[in-house]
């Protein structure tokens, strides 16, 4: 009777530990392969109570959750020469666990994996940029371009490559100063090289200014002319005009006009005859009351000499 417990006892203990090894339970975070003699048979995404064979079979468990990866401060060179301390992190999810399996087996070696993508991406990467690049808007399409690079070495692992991020980027010890002069004589450079551009657009829009003038004061002078020649043209025809209607008064405008010219500018000093042509209207409103002209006793045989303008030939002897 007390073998027969015992047995009884044995079996159920048995069945016990056959029933504990051919349950497992999948949780919500969890994917799970089901691996027989070390070759997957299995793969288990969906949460729940899962059944395997007993000791021929067991199971490997994996996170379906976001995981972080924390790669070690990188020295990188940029495009400039310059040297840069930049420590970043990466996020990632299994995407495949039997590739994730097969390639890198756990999350330990997947990690390590993955820092030597980000650091290798970080020196490609950043050796096309300077360091302003760095530091300024041009970081977002940097940072696009590292995560694209360690996106293609993770996928062929089972990975998805959720982030990376750059979280620091220090100049190393020492070379601070050196990196400030550098900056500042590069800033200088540039500013000098701007005066130079803007010296040169002024010298520029004042050219172009001074022969704008040019044109537009010979076009000015142009029509000047043009408008003086018409204007004497009109004047002469108008005087033409006078003239055939009333010489006689054409005559005394024009006297009048020698007048007020010669006689109207300060200062001016004239020697002139007062029985000359000139003065003929101030001795006779009507231009004929000139003085007499002296007859002068010409020789016998000789010319006499022409009387002065206005004065009336002398009456030949009968």
């Amino acid at each position: 009777m007390n073998i027969k417990l015992a047995a009884l006892g044995a079996a159920i203990v048995v069945i016990g530990l056959v029933l504990t090894d051919s349950l497992y339970t999948v949780n919500q975070n969890e994917q799970a392969l089901v691996l027989q003699f070390g070759e997957v048979v299995k793969i288990e995404s969906e949460p729940g109570l899962k059944f395997k064979l007993p000791v021929v079979q067991n199971v490997q468990f994996y996170e379906k959750r976001v995981l972080d990866v924390d790669p070690p401060v990188e020295q990188v060179i940029l495009s400039d020469q310059r040297r840069l301390d930049v420590g970043s992190y990466a996020r990632y999810r299994i995407a495949d666990p039997l590739l994730f399996f097969q390639s890198v087996r756990n999350e330990t070696i997947a990690g390590t994996r993955i820092n030597s993508f980000v650091n290798n991406a970080l020196r490609n990467v950043l050796g096309n940029y300077n360091q302003l690049d760095v530091l300024s808007e041009q970081r977002g399409p940097i940072m696009r371009s590292i995560r694209d690079s360690v996106e293609a070495n993770a996928k062929p692992l089972g990975i998805e490559i959720v982030d990376v991020r750059i979280v620091r980027a220090d100049v190393p010890e020492g070379t601070v100063q050196s990196v400030y002069d550098r900056m500042k004589s590069e800033r200088e450079r540039e500013a000098a090289q701007y005066r130079a551009q803007g010296q040169e657009y002024s010298l520029q829009i004042k050219s172009r200014a001074d022969r704008d003038v040019t044109v537009l004061l010979a076009d000015a002078e142009r029509k000047a002319q043009e408008l003086r020649g018409q204007g004497d043209a009109e004047a002469i025809k108008v005087q033409a005009e006078a003239y055939g209607a009333d010489p006689q008064f054409f005559s005394f405008y024009r006297s009048l006009e020698a007048y007020r010219n010669a006689l109207g500018a300060t200062g001016t000093t004239l020697v002139l005859s007062p029985k000359g042509d000139f003065f003929k209207y101030f001795n006779d409103a009507t231009g004929r009351g000139l003085v007499p002209a002296v007859t002068q006793q010409t020789p016998s045989g000789a010319d006499p000499a022409p009387s002065a303008p206005g004065t009336p030939a002398p009456a030949s002897p009968g």
